[in-house]
Formats: C-alpha cells, sequence, structure tokens
C-alpha cells in the first residue's frame, strides 16, 4: 500500500477531531473557572455593599468605598504573579496540576474571608487580614486561567477551538451569577451573615470543582511536547524575549474587557445603590440576569469565531463599548428599573461576554505550545491587574465630573481595544480556515481503504485483463456469451 494511504498520525488525528475527552475536558475547565469567579467577584460584590462599613467604619462614607475598592485591587496586582508562576509551571510540568493547586488554594482562600472578623471585633488587624487573604485570592485566580482555557483550547478540534475554548470562559459569567444570587438572597439579612454567607457557601462549589478537575486527562499537545523534547527550560523567560509584543498586545486587548466589566458590575453597583438603596437588589437581579444570559453568548461567540474569524468579533466588542459609555449612565440616572437592567444585559450580556467568548482560542494562537501558557497568562493578568483600579479610579473622576468621568473613563477603555484590535493579527482567517480544510480533507483520504483495481495495480496484476477474463468465464458458465438468452 502507498504511504499516501496510510493512516494519519495520532497527533493528526487529535488535531483534526481533539480527543475523546474534549468536552469533559471543557465542562470541567468551567466547572474550576466558575466556582473561581464566583469567589474573586463575590469579594468585588461585597466590596461596593459591605466592606466599607465592616472593615473600615472609622472613614468617611466616599472614603470608606475608596478603601473597600483598594483591598480589591490589591487582589488584581497579585494576579500577574499568579499568571506568571502558573503559566511557568503549566509550560514546563503540565497543565493539570495548576488546575488543582489554584482551584484549592482559591477555595481555602474564599473560607476564611467568610470566617474573618470584623473592624469592630478585632481592629486594625481585621483590614489586614482581609488584605493579606486578597493577596492570596489574587495569585491563586491569576494562575487558574491560563491552564483551563489552554487545556479545553488543546484538546478540541482544530477547526472548533474556538467552541471549545469558550466554555471555560462561559464559567466565568455563571460564577458571577452564582455569586449574586447568593448576594441577593442574603441582602436583607440585618446581622455579618449577609456578607458571610456567600464566601462560606463557596466550599460546596469547591469540592465539585476539585473532583471534576482531578480526573481530567492532561492536555495531549503538551505531551507530544514533552515527549519530543520541545519543552524550554524556563518558559516565561523565553516568551518575554521572543514574544513580547504578543503580551502587549493581549493587555490591550484584555483591558478593555476587564475594565468595562468592573466598572458596570462594581462601580456602577455602588453608584446605583448610592442613589437609591433600594435600587440595590433590581441592580443585583440585573447582574444575574444578564450573567445567564453572558453564558450562552460567550459560547455563542466562541462558535462564531470558528466561522468568521477572531479579529471582526472582537473589534464589534469594541465598537460596542465606545457607543455605550454614555447611554450606560443616562440610562443609570433615571433611575428606571427596567432600564438598569437593561444596562446591564447589554454591558456583560453582550458586550463582555462577546469580548470573552472570542480571548481564549485568540490568544492561545498567538503562542507556541512550550511558552502558551506563560505567554497568554501574563497579559491577561496584567491586563486584570490595571481593571481592578478602574472602580478607584471611577470614584475619584466622580467626584471632579459626575457621572460624566466614569463614562468618559469607559469610552477610553473601549478606544484602548480598538487600538489591540488594529494591531493585531488574525490567527483563524480564511487563509487558516482553508488550510485547516485542506488538512482535515487529507487526513480523511489517507483513512479511505484503496480502490480494488488500485491494489490490484499495485500487486503487479492487469486490473482491466482480469476484468476480460472474468466476464469471458461468466458468460461461458452461464451456457454462451449471447446476454439475450440469459434473460
Amino acid at each position: 500500500m502507498s504511504a499516501s494511504n496510510s493512516a494519519p498520525s495520532p497527533a493528526a488525528a487529535t488535531a483534526q477531531n481533539g480527543t475523546r475527552g474534549k468536552l469533559r475536558t471543557s465542562l470541567g475547565a468551567a466547572a474550576g473557572t466558575c466556582v473561581e469567579n464566583y469567589d474573586f467577584v463575590a469579594y468585588g460584590t461585597a466590596s461596593a455593599l459591605y466592606f466599607g462599613d465592616v472593615f473600615f467604619p472609622e472613614s468617611d462614607p466616599v472614603v470608606g468605598t475608596l478603601l473597600a475598592f483598594v483591598t480589591l485591587g490589591v487582589g488584581f496586582l497579585m494576579r500577574p504573579v499568579g499568571g506568571a508562576v502558573g503559566g511557568h509551571l503549566g509550560d514546563k510540568y503540565g497543565r493539570k496540576p495548576v488546575l488543582v493547586a489554584a482551584l484549592l488554594t482559591m477555595g481555602i482562600a474564599t473560607v476564611l474571608i467568610g470566617l474573618l472578623p470584623t473592624y469592630a471585633q478585632a481592629g486594625i488587624a481585621a483590614p489586614i487580614l482581609l488584605v493579606l487573604i486578597r493577596m492570596v485570592q489574587g495569585l491563586a485566580f491569576g494562575a487558574e486561567w491560563g491552564g483551563a482555557v489552554m487545556m479545553a483550547y488543546e484538546h478540541a478540534p482544530r477547526r472548533r477551538r474556538g467552541l471549545y475554548a469558550a466554555i471555560p470562559q462561559a464559567g466565568n459569567p455563571l460564577g458571577i451569577a452564582l455569586a449574586n444570587i447568593v448576594f441577593l438572597l442574603s441582602v436583607n439579612l440585618d446581622s455579618d451573615l449577609a456578607w458571610r454567607i456567600p464566601f462560606l457557601a463557596s466550599s460546596v462549589l469547591i469540592v465539585v470543582g476539585l473532583v471534576v478537575r482531578v480526573k481530567l486527562e492532561e492536555s495531549p499537545e503538551f505531551e507530544e511536547t514533552k515527549a519530543s523534547g520541545q519543552t524550554v527550560k524556563n518558559p516565561l523567560v523565553t516568551v518575554l524575549r521572543d514574544d513580547w509584543r504578543n503580551i502587549l498586545r493581549i493587555i490591550a486587548l484584555r483591558v478593555v474587557e476587564s475594565c468595562a466589566y468592573y466598572l458596570t458590575a462594581t462601580y456602577l453597583l455602588s453608584y446605583i445603590t448610592e442613589r437609591d438603596e433600594d435600587d440595590r437588589g433590581i441592580a443585583l437581579a440585573g447582574i444575574v440576569v444578564a450573567s445567564l444570559l453572558a453564558v450562552g453568548t460567550t459560547i455563542l461567540s466562541g462558535a462564531l469565531t470558528d466561522r468568521i474569524g477572531r479579529r471582526k468579533l472582537y473589534l464589534a466588542g469594541c465598537l460596542l463599548a465606545v457607543a455605550f459609555g454614555f447611554p450606560m449612565f443616562l440610562m443609570a440616572n433615571t433611575g428606571n428599573p427596567v432600564l438598569v437592567v437593561l444596562i446591564y444585559l447589554i454591558a456583560i450580556g453582550v458586550i463582555h461576554a462577546a469580548l470573552t467568548g472570542t480571548q481564549a482560542a485568540w490568544f492561545a494562537e498567538l503562542f507556541k505550545t512550550n511558552t502558551r501558557t506563560s505567554g497568554a497568562s501574563l497579559g491577561y493578568q496584567i491586563a486584570a491587574s490595571v481593571a481592578g483600579f478602574a472602580p478607584f479610579l471611577a470614584v475619584l473622576l466622580a467626584e471632579s465630573f459626575d457621572w460624566a468621568g466614569p463614562a468618559g473613563f469607559y469610552v477610553v477603555i473601549g478606544l484602548v481595544g480598538l487600538l489591540g484590535v488594529a494591531t493585531t493579527r488574525e490567527t483563524w482567517g480564511p487563509r487558516e480556515r482553508a488550510a485547516a480544510e485542506a488538512a482535515d480533507r487529507a487526513e480523511l483520504l489517507a483513512t479511505v481503504p484503496p480502490a480494488r483495481e488500485t491494489t490490484r495495480e499495485a500487486d503487479g496484476i492487469d486490473a482491466p485483463a482480469e476484468a476480460s477474463a472474468t466476464a469471458s468465464a461468466s458468460n461461458t458458465s452461464c451456457g454462451g456469451s449471447d446476454p439475450v438468452r440469459h434473460r
């Protein structure tokens, strides 16, 4: 049999069809990102609603809110460190161990926040402990993302990687929704349980996430890279030396999504609540509904990028962010419950989800396998560290420019995203899609058994002559050569 008709290699078959556990891997990664986002976002919600009074009660209300948002930002500052460490370990030793360790660390830290004493109980020790635990949260969350999305991406079929890589991203809004549902249910409690319960409840999600992740298989692309000796001694140093431009591009692309989210879900929540305390429940409900919508939008966005490319959809999301900055605050100023909910549906359910659904595959495709987790994680988490201070900056801008300050800030970050789109190459354009289709066809043909005539020719048999002899023998056995006689 000719070499062209040989079966495709296991690596080629995996690239074409993905692994058998590709969906389980994506869902397992999503379970972890759901838990991690629940834990991390619960802190943001608690900062907006409670922590100013609970941990900084002797401050002016505005100062108390600022201090609460500063502690929120501390966790974000630690995320690049976590991304660097987790990415380095993921590229050198495997994606799976990092996933399990990050989830366990985040879970322990979150439960500890729910057990912290308040300022009234422990004085200055309370906010100090809060900041220290928040730093641990930031490290764990920074290490989490890269391993989760790369596992999903590297297990997926090459022509559907946008879809499969978007599934862990959909865990983000799901975790956000769950966190806000718990806060919505506890908002009417008069005691500290109103903010403690959401943190303590995460322990259930952590156990589920760990059970799922322990059963996942390691990334086949990492295993192949390791077996071929292509892993590098120091992935972090290598990617900083060889791919620093792509890291900067990811920062610009990610800033718009991350800052826009925290301006909406954290700062705007605080802004609406300060204007009317009774609107707190409405705003939380809006975040919950929008986050549930975003689960589907995120996955659909990833699937859409497999058809049209990564760049076009991201461009559309950034343009929407630029256009929505001022209308968002004008709608909030009306105090109309329907418009308040609509704000979150547009900002989180559409804009944020379209961006996050595109990111995972696009960012992964900018790097080689042996530095992929390090490069994508570092850029992603540096941008997140900037976004962590977006609510803080929004408060300062509002003090000087009223609501127009935060609205203008929202527009500016949309423009930064457009700059990122303009400077980042398309990784799944018509040429790449055509090449993947051609490779799939070639591998499919390689699995088709050869034609009978071709086989005989390869064995030295003259196929036409054999066919003639066979026909003659058939006619003879039927009593003659006249076909009319045998009808």
